[in-house]
């Protein structure tokens, strides 16, 4: 969350009353025609949305309301959204709630479909794995084991690289040019014919689309609030499921043409899906603008997609013009976050910021979690397939019955997402989808899945992978504590790598010649899931820890003391006195 310098007390802060431990809890003298602070009282979706009134105005109290601190946070003049930068800016809930709406539909739905092309072209090795893949081409399950370490190592390998590239030429560029040159690769194993050629392409999958996750979180947040982009982020990763899901029905038609010009239908789902990824990637150089004040051009508009128009309002409290559309998305964003005016949105990462930013000690129990809470899941996700063939399943049945667990999956990570939000609580709320494994995974140790019936081990294996994913939670969580564009790059990364390495020691877990049981492997699948349970609450006590030492030092100063140190410091991000640390 944002940093908010508030001497007076005159008022709770938006942060306070929403019980955000990441703002300092202080106040700020809030000028006569700003928004009343508002209580988000809406715990989940199905809930009536609270009431506001339409024409009352909408804009927050920030630090940019007060001469003395607003001047400490202004935007850098070479921001690219400077020209709307307008603290006076005032607009009307009416107006928010529709511009969100718009934003909503214009950027975020295609960010989702750009995730499912991703995700079709990366998890397509499963379904592939369902008609012989392994077979046809002379391998076996060490060698499956081996593309997938070479896949995750070559993703989390570019991680970093492709982010700065991002923020070097706008991912408005990069992203589009990831997804059409990984689309051509993707098409290419048609044509696989052996163990070599298969590891070649997983590893040029993996250096392709690595990057591309914080790449677009970094993109998404140049037009959302913080609190807002917890949920999308909720929604994004449900694409990655609507995707597994489609690939479901997708596998069930592509497979059936094998025998086609005598090849295997896994070749023709390769074909197919990367033809279908490529066209994905082609409209993205269209339809991706730069930021929000850069959309217009030929495809979307000479005057873009946000209005330039003033409008008038009707609102009584409201005596001046409402700002235009760009200007509510700007000046919206930079209120609730002003770290986010301190780069330009092609500006490089330097390499002593990229090494400052590594350094970065306060994010790193975000990026140990990172490394190790997906690990106990994705091992047996990544031998679902075969697992359902080796019980009896046939080649058609095995790719529909993934479809229950991944509709199961998308309804408890929306659920988490919003849990979070709801209870202002990120490390327990996170937590809760280790709790929720540690029951199936220590049935699957303790039963020999071989011997009872597939129907009873399918149940389990459904129930065990639609666990409540907290991975959204802990994009936006790592997201929320970087407070500076700089950080906020290297960082996304940095989680993503640790991510990305998690599945290098998932794919390394159960081994041949641990089967059929794995018993080697599910025994440690138990011992890592307790152990995150353990990391999670540490986490806990340390952003506590962390925080009340802050508050201490922070209330400690004078008001005057206070503005001089904002004037002087040389800290900067997460280690200013006056941010705190979401928990």
């Amino acid at each position: 969350m944002s940093t908010v310098y508030q001497p007076w007390k005159a008022r709770p802060t938006v942060s306070e009353l929403d019980g955000d431990s990441s703002s300092t809890t202080t106040a700020i003298a809030l000028s006569s025609d700003l928004g009343e602070p508002v209580v988000r009282t809406r715990k989940f979706f199905f809930q009536r949305k609270e009431q506001l009134d339409p024409e009352a105005i909408a804009t927050q109290p920030s630090v940019y309301d007060n001469p003395d601190t607003a001047k400490e946070y202004r935007p850098r003049d070479d921001w690219e959204n400077i020209h709307r930068f307008d603290p006076a800016a005032r607009w009307t809930w009416g107006e928010e709630t529709r511009l969100i709406r718009k934003i909503d539909l214009r950027i975020m739905v295609f960010a989702c479909v750009m995730f499912m092309a991703l995700e079709l072209d990366r998890a397509n090795i499963g379904q592939a794995l369902t008609d012989n893949l392994l077979d046809d081409l002379g391998m076996n399950t060490n060698d499956y084991n081996l593309g997938n370490t070479v896949f995750k190592l070559s993703f989390l390998c570019a991680e970093l690289p492709s982010q700065l590239v991002s923020k070097w030429v706008g991912p408005d560029r990069w992203i589009p040019a990831q997804i059409t040159l990984w689309s051509g690769v993707a098409m290419s194993q048609y044509a696989l014919s052996g163990r070599s050629s298969f590891l070649a392409c997983r590893a040029l999958l993996g250096i392709l689309q690595g990057g591309f996750i914080p790449d677009i979180i970094l993109y998404l947040s140049y037009f959302y609030k913080h609190h807002e982009m917890t949920i999308r982020l909720g929604y994004f990763w449900t694409a990655m499921s609507m995707a597994d899901i489609g690939a479901g029905f997708l596998a069930f038609g592509l497979l059936h043409l094998r025998g086609v010009q005598g090849q295997s239908g896994w070749r023709w789902l390769f074909l197919f899906e990367g033809l279908l990824t490529l066209l994905i990637g082609l409209v993205a150089f269209i339809l991706m603008p730069p930021g929000p004040c850069q959309t217009a051009n030929w495809a979307r508009g000479k005057k873009g997609w946000f209005t330039e128009r003033y409008v008038l309002s009707t609102c009584a409290h409201a005596k001046t013009d409402l700002g235009r559309e760009e200007t509510i998305i700007v000046n919206r964003v930079i209120r609730d976050d002003p770290s986010k005016g301190t780069m330009h949105n092609r500006e490089p990462i330097t390499p002593k910021l990229l090494w400052k930013s590594l350094c970065d000690y306060d994010l790193w129990p975000i990026y140990i979690i990172g490394l190790t809470f997906q690990t106990p899941m994705t091992t047996p996700q990544q031998y679902l397939t075969l697992t359902l063939r080796g019980l009896g399943f046939s080649t058609f049945t095995t790719n529909l019955l993934i479809i229950p667990k991944e509709i199961l999956h998308i309804t408890t990570m929306v659920l988490l997402s919003y849990s979070a939000e709801a209870a202002k609580e990120l490390t327990f709320i996170s937590m809760l989808g280790q709790i929720w494994a540690l029951p199936f995974l220590v049935y699957l140790y303790v039963v020999d899945i071989n011997t009872v019936n597939k129907w009873v081990v399918w149940v389990v294996m459904t129930l065990l992978l639609g666990y409540p994913n907290a991975h959204p939670i802990q994009v936006g969580w790592n997201s929320r504590n970087s407070n500076t564009v700089r950080s906020r790059t290297v960082s996304a990364a940095m989680y993503n790598m640790c991510v990305q390495s998690s599945g290098i020691i998932a794919s390394n877990i159960y081994r041949e010649d641990d089967s059929p049981r794995y018993r080697r492997g599910n025994r440690a699948l138990v011992a890592l899931v307790t152990a995150n349970i353990a990391i999670y609450c540490l986490t806990k006590v340390y952003y506590v820890w962390k925080n009340k030492r802050r508050e201490r030092k922070w209330n400690s100063m004078s008001e005057a003391r206070q503005l001089e140190y904002l004037s002087t410091t040389t800290d900067e991000g997460n280690k200013r006195l006056d941010f705190r640390l979401a928990h």
